[in-house]
């Protein structure tokens, strides 16, 4: 017959089998995925997650090919699918309220705004949006984007690349790499693009899903929110307790820098939202229009595509 929403088969056990896929390996973006699991709030709706984590594929790629349902992503990362293509993703809920990224340097360096990386070395990515978000930033703060040095590095861990004297500033999230630098006890300057620019604060990461599936199984989709929100809920309300549930089942995370970690992004995952999730429309447009206006997608993007709250419920 079709498949319809009530077709959907039903493992052994009569739980929905759900195969989510993180972004990179798990961290503190993650904990509500983990607290939901740990808590039993997926089966209590029916549903049996298994967490994976991207093989060769992106996270875009097996969420867009059906091979995970539901999985973590981006909104410049959704952009950039889109234009590639893959329109069969959508986000469904930010994990994360605000972009709490920006550029941390050694303290020595006294890089305090963007203008200070004129002369020194940034590690980049090698992308055209990152790339264009420093020279925004650069520029909007009085600086000569043409005067960073451009050092091609994938960073592991920002701190001991510090050391090791390998760049001088880098791209980072203020709730892993920031409070990895405090538990190292190293000191170093921070600043947030979007102290500089609103445009900037797009929605990093999401909570994407097959859009396929999530059309055909709309009930499968608004229960795995569900759960989710209940346990980033849980981790905004017990930080120190959703550390260890999120320890506990990744053991080769540093509890120290976990701790540390969920402290502060308990007042990050909802901020002044009003509920956990919550997408802002203009927002989200305001930053595919600074793609297009900036020439950063082949193809222009729909300013409103990409995202959708028909999945979480008030």
């Amino acid at each position: 017959g079709s498949s319809s929403g009530d077709d959907t088969p039903a493992g052994e056990d009569g739980l929905t089998p759900i195969t989510f896929c993180l972004d990179y390996t798990p961290n503190t973006n993650h904990t509500g995925i983990y607290v939901a699991q740990a808590q039993g709030f997926f089966a209590e709706e029916g549903l049996d997650v298994t967490i994976v984590q991207p093989a060769e594929d992106t996270a875009e790629a097996m969420i867009g090919t059906g091979q995970a349902q539901l999985g973590v992503s981006y909104q410049d990362y959704i952009a950039n699918s889109y234009v590639g293509g893959n329109t069969d993703l959508t986000a469904v809920a930010a994990i994360i309220q605000h972009n709490t990224s920006g550029i941390m340097s050694p303290q020595e360096l006294g890089v305090t705004s963007a203008r200070g990386m004129e002369g020194l070395r940034y590690a980049t990515w090698e992308m055209p949006v990152e790339q264009a978000t420093i020279k925004q930033v650069v520029e909007k703060d009085g600086g000569d984007y043409s005067k960073v040095q451009m050092v091609p590095y994938t960073v592991d861990d920002e701190i001991s690349g510090f050391k090791a004297d390998l760049f001088d500033t880098v791209w980072v999230y203020e709730g892993w790499a920031v409070q990895n630098a405090i538990v190292q006890d190293y000191p170093v300057n921070y600043f947030s693009f979007i102290s500089i620019d609103e445009v900037f604060d797009y929605y990093t990461p999401v909570i994407a899903a097959n859009v396929a599936y999530a059309q055909e199984n709309p009930e499968v989709v608004k229960a795995f929110l569900r759960a989710v929100t209940k346990g980033y809920e849980f981790a905004i309300e017990h930080p120190d307790e959703a550390a260890e549930l999120l320890c506990e089942q990744v053991p080769e995370l540093d509890a120290a820098l976990v701790a540390q970690s969920q402290a502060y992004l308990a007042d990050q995952y909802q901020a002044e939202a009003s509920r956990w999730g919550e997408i802002d429309g203009d927002r989200w447009a305001a930053f595919f229009q600074w793609l297009n206006d900036n020439g950063l997608v082949e193809t222009p993007l729909d300013v409103n595509a990409g995202w959708t709250m028909d999945y979480l419920e008030m």
